[in-house]
């Protein structure tokens, strides 16, 4: 699957990761919901590090259609409530 963090680039993750990646996202979403700012921080930091350290960059210059946009480290429990589908981030 090919996940863009806004601001980053691409990273190719393995579906077999998808599980933790998704555990992660119902941790935010419910940080979310609750107006946690402190918890949402830190499992968005957690989220992104994870697509981090299971994926591999594609280069700069390789541009494939993204699967999955998640937002950039700074992005305000705002902005990422406006990205949210019914699931979450990662749908699933």
């Amino acid at each position: 699957m090919i996940v863009r963090i806004m601001g980053e680039g691409q990273l190719d993750v393995a579906d077999g990761h998808f599980a933790e990646l998704n555990a992660l996202d119902d941790e935010l979403l419910a940080e979310l919901e609750s107006g946690d700012e402190e918890g949402f921080r830190r499992t968005l930091g957690a989220l992104l590090d994870a697509v981090r350290r299971l994926g591999a960059p594609l280069p700069d210059e390789v541009l494939e259609p993204s699967e999955l946009i998640l937002p950039g480290q700074d992005a305000s429990l705002g902005e990422v409530k406006e990205m949210l589908s019914d699931d979450g981030l990662i749908p699933g």
